[in-house]
């Protein structure tokens, strides 16, 4: 199912917001990622040229089962069908330049999701581990976040209705780095199984 809309939530792991130099938000920081960005496991992620860094985000992905609208942080869970893993590709150059961040993360290719979803997960305490070229850049645990899943889902049903099969990325951990064409890269998450897509440059 193709998701209505992909809601980011920036600077959400405490180590990762030390990393990149920026205080704990005081409430989940939203953005949104195009559906156009969306690819699936082994799909291949197109870099732009010239640009400097274009990044890996591994996250936890949470699909939304119904329509939801301002759910209690209580019942939040109940609105989930499932987790799965996502690549949050940004392009930091942009992301700095342009102060918000829809150029930066909504280029096609740039929300790789898969490869399965799974429901009934305890999203508070999974480990999630980004392999660049097999090695390990990012491994952390969903217990670092800094605002729980079901507080995510409450959060975003109060700003706008959630749709069936709709994506909230949850942030990333620590970690993030720089990828280029030939590169392959990885989000493994603890009983979801591993995301892989391979780098290539932008036709």
């Amino acid at each position: 199912m193709q998701p209505t809309k992909i809601i980011g939530i920036g600077t959400n792991y405490r180590l990762h917001a030390i990393e990149m130099g920026k205080p704990l938000p005081e409430e989940p920081l939203i953005f949104l990622k195009p559906p156009s960005a969306v690819i699936g496991n082994g799909d291949a992620i197109q870099r732009p040229a010239g640009y400097e860094k274009v990044e890996f985000e591994g996250e936890l992905g949470v699909v939304i089962k119904e329509r939801t609208q301002r759910i209690s942080r209580e019942r939040a869970l109940d609105a989930v069908a499932g987790y799965t893993c996502v690549n949050d590709v940004t392009v930091r150059d942009l992301q700095k330049k342009d102060g918000q961040w829809a150029r930066a993360k909504g280029f096609d290719t740039f929300c790789p999701i898969g490869p399965r979803v799974v429901p009934g997960l305890d999203p508070t305490k999974l480990r999630i581990q980004t392999r660049l070229n097999g090695q390990v850049r990012q491994d952390s645990s969903t217990s670092d976040m800094i605002f729980d899943v079901a507080t995510l889902v409450s959060f975003c049903s109060h700003h706008m209705t959630l749709e069936a099969g709709d994506v909230i990325t949850t942030g990333t951990p620590a970690g993030v780095g720089n990828m280029v064409p030939g590169d392959v890269v990885e989000v493994e998450i603890e009983g979801i199984g591993i995301l892989r897509n391979p780098v290539i440059a932008r036709p």
